[in-house]
Order: structure tokens, then C-alpha cells, then sequence
């Protein structure tokens, strides 16, 4: 589980990004973190793993205070915080099957990690998550020549090789088309019920929200304004989270077909 007490995060300028924040994750749930620009998505997700310091409460992950680590411990706890990127963060001259690897880094020795030598129940397990995904057939690639969904595949594989406990996941539909992006939301969501893992997904899309997600926060401003399940973003709500606009298409039933379709990963 991973829990937020009253977490804070003040910049330099005065700015607020994070109001005393409260949260709790279980194992195995999927939470999309919605709201404006500026609200404080990123934030709340680079506090986690502290890729931004936070500036008063606490963050746990089990039993484990993740603000009180230092750094020699922090890198040890973060192999359990998958993070999956907008932009994929991948090694464009690497090959699928290296960038994969590198998601080991954290557990393998310098020299080893320098001359990619990886022990040979990391290129099978790797070898495992890239046939799972769709792109076994793919693994001597090199990144540069995957598409935008192959690519966040790919990142995906990197954060689940690190056998991760939570996935941090920061906007990763908002370069793809959409039968790409509900793709990779579906199988998100499909590998986390497969390995109880707890995920946060940071998203502008407030339907693929819905549509693949049992828990929504709504953030404004820094703040929780909004913490339920999909059908309870009603025009109200969503003008509390973004201001006034007509909301009323945004908030209609999404077809159960799409939810319980298979991911076509093929793509």
C-alpha cells in the first residue's frame, strides 16, 4: 500500500504545488490522477519516489517512510516505484531488449550494468514481459524505429523488470492516437490486476479515466477535490476540478463493450 500524510510541496517562489495531500493506495488498485494544468499531477508523482523533495509529510510504501530515507536507501526503494513516461525515456540507439535490461540497473553490479552483462533470469524475464506486451518479434530493434505505442510498451516492460510494488505512470496516452492510447490504458490496467500492483496515472483524459480507471482524484490548485469512483464525475464535479464549461458529453456512460474488450496489442 502507499500512503500520503498531509503531503506538502512548496517551491522556491512561494508557489504551492501540493496542499497537504492525503492518500491511500492498495495493492492491485488503479488510480487516474486528473485536473488542470498546474494542479499538481507531476508533482504529486515525482514526491513519491522524490524525484522532487517534498516539503513536509510523509510518504509510505509498506512499511517503509520513504521521506525519512537517505540516498544510499532511496536508491534501494525506488527498484519497488516503476515509473513509465510520457515521452518513453528510452536509449534511441539501444535496443529494445538493452532498454528493457536497463530497468535492472538497479540491481545489478557496475561492471556488469557497463559491459551489459545481465544475469540470464533478467534477459528471460525480459524476453517474458516483451512477448507479453506483443513485441518479442521486436527484440533486436532499436528504439528508434518502434511507433509511439511500441515505444510505451517498451517502458513498461522496463518498469515491471524492476519487479516493482506501485507504478508511477505520468501521461502516457498524451502523444499517442486514441485506439493506441485506450491499448495501452487496457493493458496497464490488465498487468496490474495480473500482479496486484497499486498504480497512479497522471492523465489529461478525462474519459480514459472513466473508462479504465475504479478511482479518480481530482486535484485543483494542489488540493484533493475529488476522490471517487468514475460515475461520480458529474458536471459539478468536473467544473469544481476545471473550471465551468459544458461537461454534460464528457460525463456520458461509457459502452461496457470497450472495458471488457481484449487489448489488441498488435498495434
Amino acid at each position: 500500500m502507499l500512503r500520503l500524510d498531509s503531503l506538502v510541496k512548496k517551491y522556491k517562489t512561494g508557489d504551492m504545488a501540493l496542499k497537504s495531500v492525503n492518500l491511500e493506495i492498495p495493492n492491485g488498485q488503479v488510480l487516474a490522477l486528473i485536473g488542470p494544468s498546474g494542479a499538481g499531477k507531476s508533482t504529486l508523482i515525482r514526491c513519491v519516489n522524490r524525484l522532487v523533495e517534498p516539503t513536509s509529510g510523509n510518504v509510505w510504501l509498506g512499511d517503509v517512510e520513504l521521506t525519512r530515507l537517505g540516498s544510499s536507501s532511496l536508491r534501494k526503494a525506488r527498484r519497488k516505484m516503476g515509473m513509465i513516461f510520457q515521452e518513453y525515456a528510452l536509449v534511441e540507439r539501444l535496443s529494445v531488449m538493452e532498454n528493457v535490461l536497463s530497468g535492472r540497473l538497479g540491481y545489478t553490479g557496475f561492471w556488469r550494468s557497463f559491459f551489459r552483462k545481465f544475469p540470464q533470469p533478467d534477459i528471460d524475464e525480459a524476453f517474458h514481459l516483451l512477448e507479453r506486451v506483443g513485441l518479442d518479434h521486436m527484440a533486436n530493434k532499436r528504439a528508434d524505429e518502434l511507433s509511439g505505442g511500441q515505444r510505451q510498451r517498451v517502458g513498461i516492460c522496463r518498469a515491471l523488470i524492476q519487479n516493482p510494488e506501485i507504478l508511477l505512470i505520468d501521461e502516457p496516452t498524451a502523444s499517442l492516437d486514441p485506439k493506441t492510447s485506450r491499448q495501452i490504458m487496457r493493458l496497464i490496467c490488465e498487468l496490474c490486476e495480473e500482479r496486484q500492483l497499486a498504480a497512479i496515472i497522471n492523465i489529461h483524459d478525462v474519459l480514459l479515466a472513466q473508462m479504465f480507471s475504479k478511482r479518480i482524484i481530482g486535484l485543483q490548485l494542489g488540493e484533493v477535490v475529488y476522490d471517487g469512483p468514475p460515475d461520480g464525475l458529474t458536471p459539478e464535479v468536473l467544473t469544481r476540478i476545471y473550471g465551468e464549461e459544458d461537461w454534460e458529453a464528457t460525463v456520458e456512460r461509457v459502452d461496457e463493450d470497450n472495458l471488457d474488450a481484449p487489448a489488441d496489442i498488435l498495434g
